[in-house]
């Protein structure tokens, strides 16, 4: 039987101050740990461990816009397994969307968590000690440089996460990603 891969989206999005988002919200040490688990830890350039301090990152900014979609499956039946097929359009569109508000802003984007939407199925190039094909579009997620989704997205987008149920797509998927940003006086 074919899968109905067809969906809606709504796009919610939350303003907060970086110091207290930071403060409240980002705990490396366990959410670094969860990343230590996951089999891309060290595989792309988008997750953990990264040459540098994530703080010097976050602490240019004062600003953080906290950018999230839901994502609703038209077929309840869609198995998990095809979970990336129902995402990567969804991803690809909200990647671009944040790098041109990144651009906007003059800030620093955070996209989301497991796959390379530009590299397709092709493995990532750090694996091999290569240099990020798309450099100027990969971004860290949240999660990786320490940030809880479930808590910013429950707290700050009003929505909580859902997990899979037998093995079928939850009733919704939601991405959560951002923009660090100082804004323009």
């Amino acid at each position: 039987m074919p899968y109905d891969f067809s969906y809606t989206t709504q796009r919610l999005t939350a303003h907060i101050d970086a110091a207290t988002y930071i403060s409240h919200y980002r705990r490396p040490e366990e959410f670094l740990g969860y990343c230590r688990q996951c089999h891309n830890y060290g595989r792309r350039y988008g997750c953990p461990p990264f040459d540098h301090d994530p703080l010097t990152i976050l602490e240019r900014y004062s600003q953080v816009l906290i950018v999230g979609v839901k994502i609703v499956p038209a077929d309840t039946s869609l198995p998990i397994s095809e979970v990336h097929t129902l995402l990567r359009p969804v991803m690809t569109t909200m990647n671009k969307q944040l790098l041109e508000q990144e651009q906007q802003l003059d800030g620093q984007a955070f996209g989301f968590t497991g796959m390379c939407p530009y590299c397709g199925d092709e493995p990532c190039a750090r694996i091999d000690g290569q240099p990020c094909r798309h450099p100027d579009w990969v971004r860290p997620s949240l999660e990786a440089y320490g940030f809880d989704i479930a808590q910013t997205a429950h707290n700050l987008l009003g929505i909580d996460l859902k997990w899979s149920q037998q093995g079928l797509v939850p009733e919704y998927l939601t991405l959560v990603g951002g923009i660090f940003y100082n804004p323009n006086d």
